[in-house]
């Protein structure tokens, strides 16, 4: 159902919201949200009724005291996603630390890198007694999201949803809109032999994205320009036959997925692969991925020196050039990449 197809009766974002739902009771949120011409953070402010029982309830912006306490929640799920992929990893939130517009949680699983200029709303969420804490940018994207399992602290999370319930509890939210990406430099603009001289002298992966910036490049740009013997274009169903041979490989492998507020990290096996419709899936018991794979518009081999050597990834874009994923082998900062993970990219 789309908007205009919704009862003229229902005039409020709140009521077409409730309509909406029992006419579309499968829907997830975030689709909802652009049928309705919303958001999904407005959506869930419309159930903001400031009554003991309300279902959602708005939270203080003090997100860096907030995410200090998640440890105390113990063993929970979290979620991070773009429009193409989902990551959820189940795990307890460990080494929390934020330092500014920066933070991490470097737990054995839950392994996350914060950007917290773009956490602007927090809502404690309880649908139909599957409870969570929501965080969203500006605009009313999801960053990130943190569910209780039937092993978490529900004790601890009553406590901090008493601890930072918002004094204002209003059903209204002010969004702004999504920044616009800037335009790329067209290519003969581009200092390309400079470009490739600084790729090739890479000591740390890191260094790739204040390499990025000096020459003025976007991410596919790089990849279209970079050295041709340091990058290739392969087809796009590279990434499930490269899951499929590290299942079969045993291998360890790191799988990266970001929305703009939080980049989620899994690092260890993955042994369940289900395509359904769609979506290509992992369904291991403490994380599960799920990947539109029509949503693949480029797919690139990476290599990038390091003082450890070569490292490798799989990285995939959608048709506007945003990154949906990053498929690297299991890696130590200091330590050399695995053979193994070498072998496979190469049978890619």
């Amino acid at each position: 159902m789309a908007i205009t197809d919704l009862p003229s009766t229902a005039t409020s974002l709140a009521e077409r919201w409730t309509q909406f739902k029992l006419d579309n009771p499968k829907i997830r949120i975030r689709d909802a949200a652009r049928q309705l011409g919303s958001s999904e953070a407005e959506l869930l402010a419309t159930q903001c009724t400031g009554q003991p029982d309300a279902a959602v309830v708005r939270l203080t912006d003090d997100f860096a005291a907030l995410l200090a306490e998640v440890p105390n929640l113990g063993r929970v799920m979290a979620l991070t996603r773009n429009d193409s992929v989902v990551h959820e990893r189940k795990g307890s939130y460990q080494k929390v630390s934020i330092k500014g517009a920066m933070g991490l949680v470097l737990g054995d699983d839950i392994d996350l890198r914060l950007f917290m200029s773009h956490w602007h709303f927090g809502f404690a969420v309880d649908e139909n007694g599957r409870r969570s804490l929501q965080f969203f940018a500006d605009d009313g994207e999801a960053v990130h999201k943190i569910y209780l399992t039937e092993d978490s602290n529900t004790a601890a999370y009553d406590e901090l949803v008493s601890r930072y319930r918002a004094t204002e509890q209003s059903s209204d939210l002010a969004t702004q809109p999504a920044p616009t990406s800037a335009l790329e430099v067209p290519d003969a603009d581009i200092d390309v032999a400079g470009f490739r001289e600084g790729w090739r002298a890479l000591q740390d992966t890191h260094d790739f994205f204040g390499l990025l910036r000096q020459f003025g490049v976007s991410r596919t740009q790089a990849l279209r320009l970079g050295p041709p013997e340091l990058v290739q274009r392969l087809d796009n169903d590279a990434i499930v036959r490269g899951l499929e041979n590290a299942v079969a490989a045993g291998l360890n492998i790191m799988l990266f997925v970001a929305s703009r507020g939080c980049i989620q990290i899994h690092t260890g096996l993955v042994k369940r692969l289900v395509a359904t419709g769609p979506w290509f899936n992992v369904l291991d018991p403490d994380f599960n991925l799920h990947l539109k794979l029509e949503d693949i518009a480029e797919t690139w081999l990476v290599k990038k020196p390091t003082t450890e050597g070569l490292v490798h990834s799989l990285e995939l874009y959608d048709a506007q050039g945003r990154n949906l994923l990053l498929f690297f082998g299991k890696r130590k900062p200091g330590i050399p990449e695995q053979e193994a993970w070498r072998e496979l990219v190469s049978q890619l």
